[in-house]
């Protein structure tokens, strides 16, 4: 008799991950099938780190204390709220792959908590001097952008020279988000890939 077996998950292997954002790539699976494809695109969007802009109402939250920034306690639900949307490149394989990459050291989430709930947050990868971000999500207003300065100031404090956001939106040109060549990409992340730094004190 025969039975309907669902086909197992396949986890990227962390060396291969980590390879690949060293040379300019990364992953993203397909919303429909779930099939992952490898991207490097020709126009890239970055964050110079010493031109961020932060929009004076923000500040302005960010003062009232109105969340507290917690580093990495709910790595994974913050993978899973990004995935939350109608059409996600977040898929099953993706949060395990990163799940793991995160328990190796590599991965990190910038959680956003009010009245103790998860109310936004980020994740990322964050190699030599560069880290690459991923996709943020928010349950509360200005949660994921709090988050965001909180993501940049840490970088600057430790050091790093690149951050990576691939894609440009206008919700990251308002906050000094740039489109970039490839070609001008690759050079910076050279650059930037062989500095030693610690995205965890």
């Amino acid at each position: 008799m025969a039975t309907n077996t669902k086909p197992s998950l396949r986890i990227l292997d962390p060396e291969l991950l980590l390879n690949a954002y060293a040379k300019g790539y990364f992953p993203m699976a397909d919303s429909c099938e779930g099939e992952i494809g490898w991207y490097s695109p020709e126009a890239r969007a970055i964050f110079p780190l010493d031109k961020f802009n932060v929009p004076r109402s923000l500040r302005q939250t960010i003062n009232k204390k109105t969340f507290e920034i917690r580093i990495n306690t709910q790595f994974e639900k913050v993978m899973q709220l990004c995935s939350e949307r109608k059409e996600t490149w977040i898929s099953k394989e993706i949060i395990l792959s990163y799940t793991l990459l995160h328990h190796l050291g590599f991965a990190h989430s910038v959680e956003a908590w009010k009245e103790h709930s998860l109310a936004g947050g980020l994740y990322g990868v964050a190699l030599g001097g560069v880290f690459f971000g991923e996709s943020m999500f928010s349950r509360v207003r200005d949660a994921s952008k709090v988050a965001l300065v909180a993501l940049v100031e840490r970088l600057n404090q430790q050091g790093f020279e690149l951050l990576d956001t691939q894609f440009m939106t206008p919700h990251l040109a308002r906050f000094g988000a740039i489109e970039i060549s490839r070609n001008e990409y690759l050079r910076l992340l050279k650059k930037s890939i062989n500095k030693q730094c610690n995205f965890i004190e």
